[in-house]
């Protein structure tokens, strides 16, 4: 299959999104890999996420943390964010051809890179820093080891997450369409298809047996619904593809780079997943079937727009995804699927019409249970003891918001208020009122709105107030709530602290863990004869550590005295001596 050679590739990229610059006043950068070994993927760019779209590539760091990871090329640290959450350890770098690159779950970072951290953490004495140097303070030559790889913030392992970005917008783009080279031979699969009516009037045929969709068969590029299916609707319906990429040689499942579906040969509806505007991403929500994708790791792409979608990566086609079907009406349908390096797979089917008997003699939909809430205006659910207000604008479409109350859990100061489906997404928060029984004034502050999953796990909302008998809470999903007290403050624990006449001495770090009941660790503040020292804090082993630097790494006994307060403000604390 011909490619377009990726020198011209990143060439056109340059011309077209790097504005007032042309192709010729600057010279296109070459990127190199970030890391030594080939790259494997485990995850690429635009594939759907949970409440986003991924941002870059995920290179395997063989299962381990600790690899190089070296700057792509020439350029200065224009942006150092460390954080317990997200990206973890992050560094930004600016190029000269309008592009940043971005390494994210770091474990360490490095050289000139690492003493700027380490310096503005240290003057906003804090860990969680958002950091700007000036441009050119702190500059990286191509090939630099800027950090060693790691598993920080939200990474599920260890890995690096890389991406390239538009300097001026920070809007993401493909790094393999800007050199980053990945081997990739293998077709795009197409598992898929599903129906969706689009008005009152629609209505769409059964799936076979208890399936949740049409199955495909085939392979090596070319697909058709299993048995030769020929679903069939009435009305106007919109369609969605199940499809999903692999690598050469890796079984992980990543995402295609363009969608096109054509009805009668015409372009009906087309998607290149091309850029990420951040403002913007959540809306992955409405793009893809977020039930199934959530609920059944389906990854069905909606080949039409919700009412409430506001992502720019669909085409122009006049139907936008339309498809109306007269009765008897056979319309041929096919999907075309391509991935980040051109490998293609086509998907072909026919679409029937039904006419008012058949559609009649389909099994009977259930009527909708609860209240219905308009996707573009403001919508108020009220029931005894609560009251759950959703703005305009958080559905993505017209919903049936349910209700059930149910027994308190244990701890809990209020019913377990079941409010709505999580599958259901919101693209912004809504607000929820609990009352409760009177509280005394020294409990005010230390309610909070629990989230209470179906395995019986509590999870608090961050934000809680207290007033007037009542709870509220921003929440950003649907769900069963109720309302808890936090009055434990968390439990430290050392762990490899030394305070025998041997001490610290030879060692680099020392670690302890922290734990907490129900709100969650908020701060922690750290000092070593009274001066504040930088402790690390990672949520998955529940640990903050300490290692040695040169503020603190002179001989001699010291005291060291450790605060941590979770988000309803209880506070621990503890203290130790120690030889170093």
């Amino acid at each position: 299959m011909a490619h377009t050679p990726l020198f011209l590739r990143h060439k056109i990229l340059i011309f077209s999104f790097v504005p007032g610059v042309s192709a010729l006043a600057q010279a296109p950068v070459r990127y190199i890999h970030p890391m030594d070994h080939a790259i494997e993927l485990s995850g690429n760019f635009m594939e759907p996420r949970g409440d986003h779209f991924h941002s870059g590539l995920d290179i395997r760091t063989q299962g381990r943390e600790g690899m190089p990871v070296k700057a792509v090329a020439d350029g200065w640290v224009s942006r150092i964010k460390i954080s317990p959450y997200g990206y973890g350890k992050a560094v930004y770098i600016d190029h000269a051809d309008g592009h940043t690159s971005v390494y994210a779950h770091l474990q360490v970072l490095q050289g000139a890179v690492a003493k700027a951290c380490l310096d503005a953490q240290y003057r906003q004495k804090d860990f969680s820093i958002d950091f700007t140097p000036e441009k050119g303070a702190v500059p990286v030559k191509q090939g630099d080891v800027i950090a060693l790889s790691g598993n920080t913030g939200g990474s599920g392992g260890p890995h690096l997450h890389f991406e390239l970005r538009r300097t001026d917008s920070q809007h993401a783009l493909d790094p393999e369409a800007l050199g980053i080279e990945v081997p990739d031979k293998v077709r795009p699969e197409m598992i898929g298809v599903r129906l969706y009516p689009l008005n009152d009037s629609s209505a769409i045929g059964p799936y076979p047996a208890k399936a949740k969709g049409f199955a495909t068969e085939g392979g090596d590029g070319t697909y058709k619904l299993k048995g030769d299916a020929v679903p069939t609707a009435y009305g106007t319906v919109g369609l969605a593809l199940h499809t999903i990429d692999r690598y050469d040689g890796l079984a992980a499942k990543c995402g295609v780079r363009r969608i096109e579906l054509f009805v009668d040969s015409v372009p009906t509806f087309s998607i290149l997943f091309d850029h990420i505007d951040f403002s913007t991403t959540r809306y992955c929500n409405a793009h893809v079937d977020y039930a199934l994708f959530k609920g059944s790791k389906m990854e069905y792409h909606r080949c039409y727009k919700q009412p409430n979608d506001k992502l720019r990566i669909y085409g122009k086609e006049p139907a936008q995804g339309q498809i109306a079907l007269a009765p008897g009406q056979l319309r041929h349908v096919r999907f075309k699927a391509t991935d980040a390096n051109g490998n293609v797979s086509e998907l072909a089917f026919m679409l029937k019409g039904a006419t008012t008997a058949e559609a009649g003699a389909w099994p009977p939909t259930a009527e909708p249970a609860g209240s219905l809430f308009r996707y573009d205006t403001e919508n108020v659910l009220k029931e005894a003891g609560v009251t759950l207000t959703v703005p305009a604008l958080a559905l993505y479409d017209d919903a049936y918001v349910r209700y059930e109350r149910k027994p308190a859990p244990a701890r809990a100061l209020a019913p377990l208020h079941v409010l709505h489906d999580p599958l259901t997404p919101l693209q912004t928060s809504g607000t929820v009122r609990i009352e409760v029984p009177a509280l005394s004034e020294k409990l005010h502050s230390k309610a909070l709105v629990v989230r209470v999953d179906g395995e019986g796990k509590t999870s608090a909302v961050g934000g809680s107030t207290y007033a007037n008998g009542t709870v509220t809470a921003n929440v950003r999903t649907f769900g069963s709530y109720t309302v808890m007290v936090d009055t434990v403050p968390p439990v430290i624990t050392n762990v490899d602290l030394k305070t025998d006449p041997a001490g610290m001495k030879g060692r680099s770090r020392f670690t302890l863990k922290v734990a907490d009941n129900l709100s969650g660790v908020e701060k922690w503040k750290a000092t070593m004869d009274g001066e504040w020292v930088l402790m690390e804090y990672e949520p998955k082993t529940k640990s903050l550590t300490h290692t040695f630097d040169e503020r603190t790494k002179a001989p001699g006994t010291k005291t060291f005295k450790l605060e941590v307060t979770d988000e309803r403000g209880n506070t621990a604390r503890y203290e130790a001596k120690f030889t170093h």
